[in-house]
């Protein structure tokens, strides 16, 4: 065996994979798997390690952290326009976000990688057929039908080559003069914003114009004006995908998950014993990991000692995920007991997940009243205790959907069917995630 091959602790229960034909150490799923570690990474180490360092800067309160995109991306929402709509909605947030906070934004995609997810069941039943779960595009297809249910391991090729175009593209207009701050006012062109909100966009962008065109005319006009560090990130969940994607870095002999630059350990899979807590313990990206409102701070202390022994600055975020009625109650105790252990972590608010419910029709939706809450609460906890609220973390898409109901635009349960896209949860559109950003940096302006 090689070091990388006996790496990973043997015969660990992973919890949320496929029912893969042949099971996982099947001949289809080793075909796939050989196939994968053939192929180029699709991230740098040190990428990884540059990020990690903008974490660290994050822990001491030196930055903030800005992570969004689909719940689950799909094969054929891999578009140029798609990938463009949801950098510009990223980028726009970032900059009202800098701009009221004088912080530096650390811009991550829930992207190039985001296609598989955890279900509540292994099957699902509709007028008394019942079939596999889908569980994104990495295992099975949407469509309810007994074939396109069928986990097939050869999608997880498909989604390295999906990521890899993705990637090509966000890099393409990240580096490429897309993410210039001079285009502040082109990045909301063609979007049907809100009017509150778009006067009020415009209003900031003509002032980071104005500064923009003093620093010029007195001679600064430094690159970093002219294109911003973009990370892709998703949720470490199919283990086979993952580890045939870890490589050896030359520079340093580590092991590093190069599927994305930052990848986490959802609330269904980060069991203390798991195998996914013991890949993410093996490899050296900066790592998240999901903590619900059952979350203990016992939990998060042995969670700190498996995952970053060595209390590296930047390695290690939790994103907390309490709902919008809990997080006042539930935060606390984790936040101070973490603190008073002297741990580096960068605590990050995902507003989303604790905030679903099924509105009558039997749309899955979200209240972005209830959104709004919980990122409020958030910050109010570390008011409180005088931390840093570090980020937060948004399923969004930069389209005009209806899936989050209320916000500026008054969307209703009514209106749900009108644009509902989603592949799995529901998704903040363009405007909500504008309006949401214009909200939260009030709340970094007065933390």
């Amino acid at each position: 065996m090689t070091n990388l091959e006996s790496l990973f602790t043997p015969g660990l229960v992973a919890a949320q994979q496929p029912q893969w034909p042949g099971g996982a150490a099947g001949a289809a799923v080793a075909q796939a798997v050989a196939e994968l570690k053939k192929l180029p990474p699709l991230v740098f180490a040190g990428e990884c390690d540059n990020l990690k360092a903008k974490i660290a800067e994050a822990q001491a309160g030196r930055a903030f952290w800005l992570q969004g995109g689909d719940c689950a991306e799909t094969f054929a929402s891999a578009t140029a326009d798609s990938i463009r709509n949801r950098i510009k909605t990223i980028l726009q947030m970032a900059a009202v976000l800098q701009y009221a906070s004088s912080l530096p934004v650390i811009k991550v995609g829930r992207m190039a990688g985001q296609f598989a997810k955890p279900r509540s069941n292994d099957s699902e039943t509709r007028d008394g057929v019942t079939l596999p779960a889908y569980r994104g595009d990495a295992v099975n297809d949407i469509e309810f039908t007994e074939a396109a249910r069928q986990p097939n391991p050869q999608r997880l090729v498909q989604v390295y080559n999906t990521s890899a175009a993705t990637l090509n593209l966000v890099r393409a207009f990240t580096q490429g003069g897309f993410a210039d701050l001079r285009q502040v006012h082109e990045w909301n062109k063609g979007f049907a914003t809100d009017p509150r909100f778009g006067q009020r966009y415009e209003q900031m962008a003509n002032e980071i114009g104005r500064a923009l065109n003093f620093m010029t005319s007195a001679g600064v006009d430094p690159e970093s004006f002219k294109k911003v560090d973009f990370y892709s990130s998703h949720e470490a969940l199919i283990l086979e995908y993952e580890k045939a994607l870890t490589r050896i870095d030359s520079r340093t002999g580590n092991a590093y998950d190069v599927s994305g630059h930052f990848v986490w350990v959802g609330e269904r899979t980060r069991q203390l014993d798991g195998a996914h807590m013991d890949f993410a313990a093996k490899i050296h990206n900066p790592i998240g990991i999901k903590l619900g409102p059952k979350s203990t701070p016992e939990d998060a202390l042995t969670m700190i000692k498996i995952l970053n022994p060595d209390n590296e600055p930047g390695r290690l975020t939790f994103i907390t995920r309490m709902g919008a009625g809990l997080v006042r109650e539930k935060l606390p105790a984790l936040v101070k007991a973490v603190t008073e252990s002297g741990a580096h972590v960068l605590w990050v608010c995902d507003p989303m997940h604790g905030n679903t419910y099924e509105a009558p029709s039997g749309y899955k939706t979200r209240r972005f009243d209830d959104v709004l809450d919980e990122v409020r609460g958030f910050f109010e906890v570390h008011k409180a205790l005088g931390t840093h609220p570090g980020g937060i973390h948004i399923e969004l898409t930069g389209d005009d959907v209806t899936e989050c109901v209320g916000g500026g635009e008054q969307i209703s349960e009514a209106d749900l069917a009108n644009r509902y896209e989603t592949a799995c949860d529901p998704r903040l559109n363009h405007t909500q995630s504008l309006e949401l950003a214009f909200l939260v940096a009030e709340m970094l302006r007065d933390r």
